[in-house]
């Protein structure tokens, strides 16, 4: 299996499962926050690019994370 049909089963994986990954990045969030409160500004940013990227790929869009463009 190449890295295109690899991209390709995650893409597919993450539209069809988008609910559940979310879930589990504010799973994880919570539990940062929890043991490292004092950056939760940081985890919260972090959390909304995951959130963020997440979105786009059920958009069809592509791109690795923290390449976009700045606002």
């Amino acid at each position: 299996m190449d890295f295109n049909q690899l991209k390709k089963k995650a893409q597919d994986a993450l539209g069809k499962n988008s609910h559940k990954v979310e879930q589990g990045i504010d799973k994880a969030s919570g539990f940062a926050k929890s043991r490292f409160g004092k950056q939760a500004g940081k985890i919260d940013n972090a959390t909304r690019k995951a959130k963020d990227f997440l979105h786009k790929q059920e958009r069809g869009g592509g791109g690795t994370p923290g390449n976009e463009q700045q606002r």
